[in-house]
């Protein structure tokens, strides 16, 4: 009987002989699996093998063969899975680049509390005019009296999903009219073109523009705003906010006949004391969160506070020139009480900060100041005196 030394599964073809005949089916052709792998069998010289003991033994090995190449194919299986997994945790180009480039989000932006206090109606007869087909609003009146907030409040709102069913999923940017005018520097194209065509790309946005006014200019190289903007509101699925002023909407809007027939007015009235109370009441947390301060004191102080600055700044008693309205003109004094507080690296804005702030403003006349301090220390004398004893306790 013949012995095999060695049985190399690569390189050779079984030959087996065990004293019998041998025939095609005693030959086997190994498989391209087997070819492609670097195993050996190896018998052992001083025991001689029968042939069913051989095949028993090519069988083991084939088994093992066949075990390390499913392992191996498991593997890259994985490999590829994970490719496939990593490839989908690429984000996906962002839509809204090049208004993110351009402006600022309002449905993604973190609002601490209801931007726009008390002004439920102007809100709803923006969300009316925004659900009338190929009808976009214009926010009118006088400066500083929150008509960007009203914007602010319709995002708000957005976002909580506190708006009719047609408008839910909406998102607003506010573009800045300083960057949409002129021209790309890299395609000597106009931005707003670049911005118009974009917005024809994309559903379900609205785009709020400050200053709407300075965009149609005056003369005979008119910016043709109203048509440059026409098929995105036609679409409908894009809606156009603006704001402008009293004056300017007179001078320029009214001119403009394409401008009015697409856009339907909204008047912005200023708030009443009361309804400017509650603005400064809701808008003091955000200096506090800006500007990492605490405004001192109970609410019933803080609101008295509030009171106080709202009075002292009433129609008669302001700077004309300024042009400043309610709430602007008291939000103005009151951020410039925390500035102090920031100025003399304190953590708390005190009564003492919201008096150098009024004594200091440039925004109501000379004479009504030294009235109103007057008034102030005779409002908040309690309010000195507990302070100035607690700043006597911490001294001792």
């Amino acid at each position: 009987m013949d012995l095999f030394d060695t049985i190399d599964i690569k390189d050779e073809v079984l030959d087996i002989s065990n004293n019998k005949e041998t025939s095609d089916s005693d030959i086997e052709t190994l498989d391209d699996n087997y070819l492609n792998k670097n195993v050996d069998i190896k018998l052992n010289d001083n025991e001689p093998e029968n042939l069913d003991d051989l095949i028993t033994k090519i069988e083991d090995v084939s088994k093992q063969i066949e075990d390390n190449s499913s392992n191996e194919e498991i593997s890259d299986s994985e490999e590829i899975k994970e490719d496939v997994s990593k490839t989908d945790e690429i984000p996906k180009e962002n839509k809204f680049s090049l208004l993110e480039q351009y402006g600022e989000n309002f449905s993604t932006k973190v609002y601490l509390t209801n931007p726009a206090i008390g002004r439920d109606k102007e809100i709803g007869e923006l969300i009316v005019t925004l659900l009338t087909p190929e009808k976009s609003a214009i926010l009118v009146g006088k400066p500083g009296i929150g008509k960007t907030a009203i914007v602010e409040g319709l995002g708000y709102r957005i976002k909580n999903n506190n708006v009719p069913d047609a408008l839910k999923g909406y998102t607003i940017f506010k573009l800045n009219t300083a960057s949409l005018t002129g021209v790309d520097p890299l395609t000597n194209e106009l931005k707003i073109q670049k911005i118009v065509d974009n917005l024809q790309t994309l559903d379900k946005v609205m785009v709020f523009i400050d200053e709407i006014h300075t965009l149609i200019g005056n003369g005979e190289n008119t910016l043709d705003f109203a048509n440059i903007f026409k098929p995105v509101i036609d679409r409908g699925t894009v809606k156009l906010i603006g704001a402008t002023t009293s004056d300017e909407y007179d001078r320029y809007i009214l001119r403009d006949k394409a401008f009015v027939r697409r856009f339907q007015k909204i008047e912005v009235a200023e708030p009443n004391r009361e309804m400017v109370i509650q603005i400064m009441m809701g808008t003091y947390p955000k200096f506090e969160k800006k500007m990492n301060l605490t405004l001192k004191y109970s609410d019933f102080i803080k609101e008295k506070i509030m009171a106080f600055i709202t009075d002292a700044t009433t129609e008669f008693k302001r700077v004309y020139e300024t042009s400043v309205r309610y709430p602007d003109i008291s939000l103005t004094i009151l951020q410039s009480a925390f500035s102090y507080a920031s100025f003399d690296n304190r953590q708390e804005v005190t009564i003492r900060d919201i008096r150098k702030a009024i004594k200091n403003t440039k925004l109501i006349y000379p004479d009504v100041i030294k009235k109103e301090l007057i008034k102030f220390n005779q409002d908040f004398r309690d309010v000195y005196l507990m302070e100035t004893k607690q700043i006597l306790k911490d001294e001792v």
